[in-house]
């Protein structure tokens, strides 16, 4: 009954639709002695190539038995564009804003040091 599934590859995309990208039917034969035994069985499958940007999001691999199926969890993809540079300034703003702080620092101190006198 569990020797013959059918194994589905699709993504769903920034819009929420549902995009098969492959499909095949498995036959596996059991051999002699492992009647009743359970088995996990792996099935790579290379999503190649992503084309463009549009082709982010979470991608989906799902096998159906006679009455039973059963989907993957999923994994999220994000593609960029071929020289993107991540722009996080946050070490930039960070190394400013201490700076900031020593200089009026230093200012304070020598105004009052200056009233001082």
């Amino acid at each position: 009954k569990y020797t013959k599934f059918s194994i589905y590859y699709y993504w769903i995309n920034s819009l929420d639709q549902k995009i098969p990208i492959s499909a095949r039917s498995e036959d596996v034969p059991i051999p002699s002695g492992e009647e009743n035994k359970t088995a996990a069985l792996s099935y790579d499958y290379k999503i190649m190539p992503l084309e463009n940007t549009s082709s982010t999001g979470t991608y989906y691999c799902q096998v159906k038995w006679n009455d039973i199926q059963k989907m993957g969890k999923g994994v999220f993809v994000l593609i960029r564009d071929t020289g993107y540079i991540n722009t996080s300034y946050g070490w930039e703003i960070l190394v400013t804003l201490t700076v900031l702080l020593a200089i009026l620092s230093i200012t304070a101190t020598a105004l009052l040091l200056w009233k001082r006198k």
